[in-house]
């Protein structure tokens, strides 16, 4: 079931109503809800997943509740691991078996050796590798005793499928997600009113943006051999605004869908295009995956403490694992090594938290100094999307040299591509509606502040109006979910 659909649309005010009918009654019946909810809303895709869910979700459970009692620290060791090879163990195999074999044939064929082997034909979980990653944080934060693990079986299963940010994210920390299925929950109109301001906003990036983008990014990549360098730069372009508008998208409509039932997720992402260097860039993008890599991969393997190798091979690390997180493609991993060589420089002169405000706060408009390295960032950003979007290697790099070429210098054409100059005025729309809302947490929460009624209402239909004869309506799945 995705957000953008039918189902969806039926689905939600169900829930809402049996969900408030039980708010008076028992807060167990209320998180027993969640769950059904949770697991319908996941078993809709495919039933046969539950199984997979359920089964990481007792594991762990179970140890969670032996840590509690477990003193000896080898043994605590061992628990710890158990939870991280189960976990990383079906992740592995769902969604980088295939990678690994085919790799390991091609070295040894390489070298002269031919190995017979077969490939398996394995649909991978949605969202394997967000409810992965929220489980394992809960293990090691118990292990570490950041955390009381859970007592209430109900409760840490609603924790682990809660429906809203199962299969894209962001990906909650049991510290702040887990403690609030402990608490009667009680409707609060102004965090719903807000919550279904961020729903809307999040259908317009997704609906008008993202998948109108999506429909001139893929027509551009997918037959990059025909057209000119020009062409390729406004197709990855298309698909820096089609990854954000529905990335972000997903995760507004996920958090503001939470605001409804009374829960507080975290923030994903803070206008990152608006970015004045890399490290700003990663501070606002995906911010539960980059955070989540920060406390449990960077700074175990030492942070930025130590000498200029220690750091670089550090940063080198996290990123090209972010990259190999998001899919079984040598694409993911060069994509991830290059962010990672842009981010170095700003890591070894120590430049890398000059930016930590949103730009121009304060202020209707950017000083050039920041709009040139905005635009900077911009750029580099665009150029690593190539590689993201991207079927293997050898396109990428076809895409990039017909970019650096004289036709670099030639008018942009693509078939119909007219047709595209509606799309082109969105976005302009769209960054400058962002712009000014860029010191909210989603770009048209300060409608609430407007006191004028029928002037606040005029633009929520407005924006409606957008969504129906702007928007795509093809049902198009999420980018992440593949992820």
């Amino acid at each position: 079931m995705i957000f953008n659909s039918i189902d969806f649309a039926i689905f939600l005010p169900i829930v809402f109503i049996l969900y408030w009918g039980l708010s008076n009654k028992n807060l167990k019946l209320q998180n027993l809800l969640i769950v059904i909810a949770s697991y319908t809303f996941y078993g809709w895709w495919d039933w046969r997943f539950l199984a997979l869910i359920l089964f990481s979700t007792i594991v762990d459970y179970s140890i969670g509740l032996k840590l509690k009692t477990q003193e000896n620290l080898s043994k605590r060791k061992l628990l710890l691991w158990i939870s991280i090879l189960v976990n990383i163990g079906f992740l592995g195999f769902f969604k980088y078996y295939n990678f690994f074999l085919d790799n390991f044939v091609t070295a040894f064929s390489f070298f002269g050796s031919k190995i017979n082997s077969n490939s398996l034909n394995i649909i991978l979980p949605v969202g394997i590798s967000f409810y992965t990653f929220q489980t394992l944080s809960y293990t090691i934060d118990v292990y570490k005793r950041n955390l009381q693990p859970a007592n209430n079986f109900i409760s840490f299963t609603a924790f682990v499928s809660f429906f809203p940010q199962l299969v894209a994210g962001p990906i909650e920390r049991a510290t702040n997600l887990l403690p609030q299925f402990y608490k009667k929950r009680t409707f609060d109109y102004s965090k719903a009113v807000d919550g279904m301001r961020q729903i809307l906003w999040g259908l317009v990036k997704k609906i008008v943006i993202a998948d109108n983008c999506a429909e001139y990014a893929n027509l551009i990549f997918n037959n990059s051999s025909d057209y000119s360098g020009s062409t390729l730069v406004l197709g990855a372009l298309f698909f820096t605004f089609q990854i954000y508008g529905d990335f972000s998208g997903y995760s507004d409509i996920a958090i503001g869908t939470s605001r409804l039932f009374g829960f507080d997720l975290k923030r994903n992402f803070n206008f990152p295009y608006f970015s004045r260097d890399i490290a700003e860039f990663w501070r606002r993008w995906h911010i539960s995956l980059s955070t989540w890599f920060r406390d449990y991969l960077y700074i175990p393997l030492g942070g930025s403490r130590g000498g200029i190798l220690i750091k670089m091979r550090n940063t080198f690390v996290i990123f090209i694992v972010s990259g190999f997180w998001h899919g079984a493609n040598w694409t993911f991993v060069i994509w991830g090594a290059l962010n990672a060589i842009y981010f170095i420089p700003l890591l070894l002169t120590k430049k890398n938290r000059n930016h930590i405000d949103i730009v121009a706060k304060g202020k209707y408009f950017p000083t050039l100094k920041d709009l040139f390295l905005m635009f900077v960032t911009f750029g580099l950003t665009v150029f690593a999307w190539i590689f993201f979007r991207a079927e293997d290697l050898n396109h990428a790099f076809q895409i990039i040299s017909s970019i650096f070429s004289k036709s670099i210098f030639s008018i942009p054409s693509f078939s119909n591509s007219t047709s595209a100059i509606p799309t082109i005025l969105l976005i302009i729309a769209f960054v400058i509606v962002e712009w000014f809302g860029r010191e909210t947490e989603f770009a048209i929460q300060n409608m609430q502040n407007l006191r004028n009624r029928i002037l606040r209402w005029t633009i929520y239909i407005i924006l409606v109006v957008i969504i129906f004869y702007a928007g795509s309506y093809e049902e198009t799945a999420f980018i992440y979910f593949q992820f």
